[in-house]
């Protein structure tokens, strides 16, 4: 299958562009372009699932196994006709200064995706051929097969660049872009603006990638790169919910404000016969009918927290149907919904009322990084002792925390450090962080086998 990964020398060179383009670009071509993202993003798999058609996958060599990884890329490029992935960072940067660990390298050799390199070649001339050959020398087993640069200021730059590269470098440039404020995406505290805030009219998004591919990249020699992966006979991933009589279903809220989901998560939960069930908080007055669980994702309700606050009729169907006892797990956005306010700036929202927490929003980020947790207790999630992997990414903290019991015991990667955390409140669990659910399948069996029981204790006790 053909296939490449699209790297960077550094964050904010123009990765997330570059990738979107080849993507429109070969799309445009009638090619089935499936995405993936590595690394624990959720913004970027968003514009990746807009632009290309089909829902983007992430790979993680932190939070997954190697065999979870090759699982997820085999079984989500089923149906395709080329794998485009973008990296995450710099092409060597991951958990550690010292080693590989979680780094967007480790991910291409892993799947065997040679890797085109984007390099910001603005304010620079000869000295881009140093960049790319230390990139070139730095590890001998990884596939360096192109070189894209981007922010190009015009024809005698480029060929300054293609000389210094070509007398010195292997590496083949692949495609130049000049700096195209039309098709930028603007960015925030946690990272690019979502997707369905960019553009309404996908096809005019698509349109535009698509001439910025035809007229600057050298899309047949990106189309010569192979996946080193045997893809024969692999089927696409299920989408719809597995057949069975004993289905349950889970609310999951979808809007503005929220959006920050692993597709493998819900997949995974799909698998157990659950029906996901979208609504949304900031324009719904009720939960939809026959709800048997809410799992609420992450986002931006920072943003949007008036308009929560203001949906009163909302707030109350939530926190009734918390206290009904039926299940509720949040991840960071959702646990801030659940709380009894958000304070962004000067300003204070009532939020659900679920759980006893004040949340504030901060100027910075706090407590970044991959995450190991283990369960304390047994939860909605699994038994004592459990282990799961995940990450976190927030610019919130608790400002007060009335009495809650903590059902986590979380390890941060970066510092070492750890806490206590997994708040629980009754059937309610929320917290901080994101987990990836391929990291241990069994969360996801634990969590329908606990909205089941629910559900049965409810029927037993009415």
């Amino acid at each position: 299958m053909k296939g490449l990964l699209v790297a960077g020398t550094a964050s904010g060179v123009g990765k997330t562009t570059v990738a979107l383009a080849i993507m429109a670009g070969l799309r445009r071509r009638g090619l089935a372009v499936q995405p993936f993202k590595c690394g624990p993003d959720f913004l970027d798999t968003g514009h990746h699932t807009r632009i290309s058609g089909r829902v983007a996958r992430n790979l993680d060599t932190w939070m997954l196994s190697a065999e979870a990884n090759l699982s997820v890329l085999r079984n989500a490029a089923g149906g395709a006709d080329v794998i485009v992935a973008e990296g995450m960072m710099g092409l060597f940067d991951g958990k550690n200064g010292s080693s590989e660990i979680g780094s967007s390298a480790e991910i291409a050799k892993l799947v065997r995706l040679p890797v085109v390199l984007v390099v910001d070649a603005a304010k620079s001339a000869r000295s881009v051929a140093a960049v790319v050959l230390g990139f070139e020398m730095f590890d001998a087993d990884l596939r360096l097969a192109g070189v894209i640069l981007n922010r190009v200021a015009g024809e005698g730059h480029y060929e300054m660049l293609r000389e210094a590269i070509e007398s010195s470098c292997r590496t083949k440039i692949l495609g130049s872009l000049p700096l195209e404020s039309a098709i930028a995406i603007p960015e925030r505290h946690l990272g690019l603006h979502g997707a369905a805030e960019q553009a309404p009219d996908s096809q005019e998004a698509i349109d535009a990638f698509a001439a910025l591919a035809a007229n600057h990249l050298d899309l047949d020699g990106l189309l010569t790169l192979e996946c080193g992966l045997e893809m024969a006979g692999v089927a696409p991933l299920r989408v719809g919910t597995s057949p069975s009589a004993d289905v349950v279903r889970v609310g999951v809220p979808s809007d503005y404000a929220f959006s920050f989901y692993y597709a493998d998560n819900l997949d995974l939960l799909r698998e157990q016969s659950a029906e996901i069930v979208w609504f949304s908080p900031m324009t719904d007055t009720s939960l939809p009918s026959g709800l048997d669980a809410l799992y609420m994702g992450g986002g931006y309700p920072e943003l949007h927290a008036k308009q929560l606050s203001s949906n009163r009729a909302m707030l109350k169907e939530v926190r009734t149907f918390a206290a009904s006892g039926r299940p509720v797990y949040a991840e960071c956005g959702g646990m801030l919904y659940l709380s009894e306010s958000l304070s962004v700036d000067e300003d204070s929202y009532a939020m659900a009322g679920v759980l006893p927490l004040a949340m504030q929003m901060t100027d910075m980020l706090v407590k970044f990084g991959y995450v190991t947790v283990e369960f304390t207790e047994d939860c909605l999630l699994g038994r004592k002792g459990t282990v799961v992997r995940g990450h976190s990414f927030h610019h919130s903290r608790i400002a007060s925390q009335g009495e809650v019991s903590t059902n986590y015991r979380v390890q941060y990667s970066m510092s070492g450090k750890e806490e206590l955390e997994g708040f629980r409140q009754g059937n309610v669990l929320a917290s901080y962080i994101h987990l990836h659910f391929r990291a241990n399948p069994a969360v996801a069996e634990n969590f329908v086998a606990a909205i089941r029981q629910a559900r049965a204790l409810q029927a037993v006790t009415a």
